[in-house]
């Protein structure tokens, strides 16, 4: 075993081993003090029972992520800034979380406190990025590993990739498991790639794969705790930061469609819902909610969006199939 895979290797051991030790004596703590979840009024009645349900789990996440990735991550800066994004992101859903915890106000902080702050920490990761004119050219899927030069827009699409998917991250955490193992398929995806690729920052991958898998069996239907927007942005930080750094943020659209159909359905309702003056495209947004009222049981939901999640991975490999072939 060469020395990057079992740098690899320990890494998602360390962060599965500390999510499942940390879960059980975190989740009771959180209980007692009465961290619970406030489930939106217009949201589907089911969901009403999942009250109280402690939240802020993403707290064990970026935990058990930070410690093992920086495990073998010291000397490199790629992975360096993948754990800080991650982690600064991590803390505005703290700070949104807090609010709608303590202040029993479900909405959190005001929109604009949290656009600014996103924008703050995008800003910082661009700052880095065009620094090295290498990250500005971007691979293009299905192109035999063709690249573009975006040159001086470069920014601009940092700021895009960034918010997207970490908005995209954010609307898909609304159903017991559902961020957690969709992140889970698509940081699978990013991981090969960083392998294939000899990337150093291969077991911050890791670690954040490790850390969601252990998550993952306190988060499943029936959630014993939510990670809440303290866990969900994130993962939006880690992924669109993990795939500016392997030059492929375009591959997020593909192997990241979950996301993409949770803001797209969001954006789309509110669209609708203006322009017919009241009338709705779909019968509740963010889409999940959509087919739970169609009649779809939860774990249904769920692991369709699994599924097509697996899905869209095995079409990214098609996609960077020139770009990891020629490596």
């Amino acid at each position: 075993m060469n020395e990057l895979l079992y740098k690899v290797v320990i890494a998602g051991l360390v962060g599965f081993i500390f999510n499942i030790v940390l879960c059980p004596v975190i989740i009771p703590y959180l209980h007692k003090m009465k961290f619970g979840q406030t489930v939106r009024d217009d949201g589907p009645k089911e969901h009403l029972k999942k009250t109280g349900t402690p939240t802020m789990g993403g707290i064990m996440i970026i935990i058990s992520f930070f410690f093992s990735a920086i495990l073998f991550s010291t000397q490199n800066r790629e992975g360096l800034l993948v754990i800080f994004v991650t982690v600064a992101f991590g803390v505005i859903g703290f700070l949104d979380d807090y609010i709608k915890v303590i202040k029993k106000r479900s909405l959190g902080l005001r929109a604009y406190q949290k656009f600014l702050l996103q924008m703050i920490v995008t800003g910082l990761l661009a700052y880095y990025l065009m620094q090295d004119q290498s990250y500005r050219e971007i691979y293009i899927p299905f192109t035999n590993g063709l690249t573009f030069d975006l040159g001086m827009i470069y920014p601009v699409f940092v700021f895009i990739v960034v918010l997207g998917t970490v908005n995209g991250t954010n609307f898909t955490d609304g159903l017991d498991g559902l961020a957690t193992g969709v992140t889970s398929l698509v940081t699978v995806f990013f991981l090969f790639c960083c392998l294939s690729m000899d990337k150093q920052m291969s077991p911050v991958v890791s670690g954040a794969l490790g850390s969601l898998l252990g998550f993952l069996l306190f988060n499943a239907h029936p959630a014993k705790i939510m990670m809440g927007d303290t866990g969900s942005l994130a993962l939006g930080g880690f992924i669109s930061s993990v795939a500016l750094f392997l030059k492929m943020p375009l591959f997020i659209v593909i192997v990241g469609v979950i996301y993409l159909a949770e803001v797209l359905s969001v954006a789309l309702q509110v669209l609708y819902f203006k322009a017919t003056k009241g009338k709705r495209l779909f019968k509740m947004a963010p889409i999940h909610h959509h087919f739970e009222l169609l009649g779809w049981e939860e774990p249904k939901v769920v692991a369709t969006f699994y599924v097509v999640t697996a899905i869209a991975c095995l079409v990214g490999f098609l996609a960077s199939r020139g770009i990891l072939m020629n490596i």
